[in-house]
């Protein structure tokens, strides 16, 4: 994506661009960046951008839009959105026309116009198929976020901020791995960080003040008190976290939490993994940029559970979630929590 992103700031613009993957928020950031690189002003970007839907639109009536010379202007801009649902011709011989229609423009497509297909994620089947495989060559994946830390750091460090470790471990356990909530939170913390004098950097008192986070009751107390093997202080924990997000929306985010915890605890369990070098281990744990500073804590935290613990915590935490999801029958979601501690630490 970063690619992407020089060569459009660069003025080398795409004649077609094929933007597919369910991450929506970056596909509408990099729409709105193409528009205000190919118009000089809004004005005339507003004058020449086109919104178009797929289901209301066929391969060749889009060939015949984009073939019509813009009026006034030297280019226009078509976005094609849900692309993935675009209609199709009634009839085989009619499919067969538009297809040829659509493959002949992408072999040569108008100097005077910019095609943006916006599709959400398509099977791979599809993928391959018409009018989805002849744009292979103007295509850019979009997947869901893996790293939301490394995104919110990044995001932080474009604006000109800076997270601090603990700051950024709070802010991407209770924050949702989806980019357009981190952007939005990441635009509420610089300014209410901004208010403070000295360096711009996001502090964990941030994340806790404006995030609404209790200092008390958060998943790195929960971290703490289930590392120590203390059952009565992790479910209480648990369970005052649970009271507050809710508790569904508040087991669901403890059950995420810890199965990341318990996963970095039994890969740092393996000898060969802790004789590594601790940038090494960072890898291995997935903990990148300022998240390796915690890396201490799991050598620390690696007597608390053996592999074979660690293993079974994982599965009790699958059994917890697909409880969760309605795939089995529960009580309530207090006594899922409650079986879920005895099963990690009784």
């Amino acid at each position: 994506m970063e690619t992407l992103k020089k060569n459009i700031l660069a003025g080398s613009l795409s004649p077609v661009y094929f933007f597919h993957g369910p991450e929506s928020f970056l596909k509408e950031e990099f729409t709105a960046l193409i528009r205000s690189t190919a118009f000089p002003d809004e004005a005339e970007a507003a004058a020449n951008t086109h919104i178009l839907y797929g289901p209301d639109i066929t391969p060749g009536e889009l060939v015949a839009r984009a073939s019509e010379y813009p009026m006034f202007t030297p280019r226009q801009l078509i976005v094609v959105r849900q692309f993935d649902k675009i209609k199709k011709p009634v009839g085989k011989d009619q499919q067969k026309q538009h297809e040829m229609k659509f493959a002949g423009y992408m072999k040569n497509p108008a100097e005077f116009t910019i095609l943006v297909f916006d599709a959400e994620q398509l099977d791979k089947k599809d993928v391959d198929k018409p009018p989805y495989s002849l744009l292979k060559s103007f295509r850019h994946d979009f997947p869901l976020l893996k790293t939301p830390d490394l995104f919110a750091a990044a995001r932080a460090h474009e604006a000109g901020w800076e997270f601090d470790p603990e700051a950024l471990k709070a802010f991407t356990a209770y924050i949702q791995p989806s980019s357009r909530e981190i952007c939005q939170e990441i635009e509420k913390l610089t300014t209410y960080a901004s208010s403070r004098q000295g360096e711009r950097r996001i502090t964990a008192a941030d994340v806790y003040e404006c995030v609404g986070i209790s200092k008390t009751y958060n998943v790195f107390e929960l971290e703490k008190a289930v590392a120590g093997r203390n059952l009565r202080l992790s479910s209480g924990i648990s369970l005052m976290i649970m009271e507050r997000e809710g508790q569904k929306e508040g087991l669901g985010n403890i059950v995420r939490y810890l199965t990341t915890f318990f996963m970095r605890l039994w890969k740092i369990a393996q000898p060969e993994v802790r004789a590594m070098p601790q940038g090494e281990i960072a890898k291995v744990l997935g903990m990148y940029g300022r998240q390796e500073y915690f890396v201490r804590s799991y050598l620390s935290y690696a007597g608390a559970f053996s592999s074979i613990q660690a293993e079974r915590a994982i599965t009790a935490l699958k059994d917890t979630d697909a409880a969760l999801k309605g795939l089995s029958p529960y009580p309530d979601e207090k006594y899922l929590l409650l079986r879920l501690m005895q099963q990690l630490l009784g």
